[in-house]
């Protein structure tokens, strides 16, 4: 049975602790996969620039032994006028799936899902990046050993990469989000309500605040996310000013001897992270890139119906 995997609401609880343990068996090596997507083909649809994304779903759908069909901006005949609702019936019937990246309206993904003869992956909308989470969740279960009562610092903008954070790792147990994010750039009020809607099974904590000096006294992780979110630019042409102070730096950095550094990729050294943080021994990021592999595996895995329920 195929499944979409839209937004992390779309998951259980279950089914979101069962992906993120997946994807570290996928990355410890501990799968035997015998090309369990066989047969299947694979829609890779990108309108927008993707390195990580593309690349980990187009390597993990082949790895499974599927075949893809890979499509860029101007190559469906939604250019020309075709509706989304056409291509969606003209899709589900020649392909087993379709990883897509529109970065627009989510109400696309969801005419995308509207069928139930190809499983949907969306891998970046304007509102969410479900997919980013569950490679973070992968990278921070990987490290740790578990999830529960990790400290989480997100430091920038709240894009749909905070978003699928906050959806996601407020649902482990007593773990604490702390995002510090720039007036007028934070999670949008429904992720943040629903977010704390989530603590209230997990115990968990999600703290927004728009002051950089007020940090936690310790964390486990420390995040951040590039000031451009892929697809969107401000209109306030004094936006840099605002996002500065809230960039990790090793003065940061040093004041949670103990933290690990995360990065979604690509990182733009000199305005959210520094070189030395980025490139430095507390960092993971490119650990947490590799990741998305393994957590694509796990994904295409579960919605092709080839993994447990």
């Amino acid at each position: 049975m195929k499944r979409h995997l839209i937004t992390l609401a779309d998951l259980s609880d279950q089914e979101l602790r069962y992906l993120v343990k997946r994807g570290v068996e996928f990355a410890q090596g501990h799968v035997q996969t015998n090309q369990p997507l066989l047969g299947n083909v694979i829609g890779i649809y990108f309108r927008k620039t993707s390195t990580r994304t593309r690349t980990a779903f187009s390597a993990a759908a082949l790895r499974l032994g599927a075949q893809i069909i890979s499509y860029g901006p101007n190559d469906l005949q939604e250019n020309t006028g075709e509706s989304i609702d056409d291509t969606t019936r003209v899709l589900s019937r020649m392909l087993d799936g379709l990883v897509a990246r529109t970065a627009g309206s989510p109400q696309e993904m969801k005419t995308f899902a509207s069928q139930d003869r190809m499983a949907v992956i969306n891998a970046m909308s304007a509102d969410e990046h479900p997919t980013q989470a569950l490679t973070d969740l992968t990278t921070m279960h990987q490290h740790f050993g578990e999830i529960k009562g990790l400290r989480v610092l997100y430091l920038g903008e709240g894009n749909n990469s905070a978003a699928a954070l906050a959806l996601s790792l407020s649902r482990f147990p007593h773990t604490t989000l702390h995002l510090l994010t720039p007036a007028g750039y934070g999670l949008s009020p429904s992720v943040l309500e629903q977010a704390q809607f989530y603590t209230g099974a997990s115990q968990a904590k999600v703290i927004e605040t728009h002051d950089p000096s007020q940090l936690p006294d310790e964390v486990d992780v420390i995040y951040t996310t590039r000031w451009q979110t892929t697809g969107t630019s401000k209109q306030d042409p004094t936006w840099r000013d605002k996002f500065r102070p809230f960039s990790v730096t090793e003065a940061l950095l040093n004041r949670y001897p103990s933290a690990i550094f995360m990065h979604d990729l690509p990182a733009h050294r000199g305005d959210e992270v520094s070189a030395a943080v980025l490139d430095g021994p507390a960092s993971i990021a490119f650990d947490q890139a590799e990741n998305k592999l393994h957590s694509a595996m796990a994904t295409l895995e579960w919605c092709l119906g080839k993994g447990q329920r």
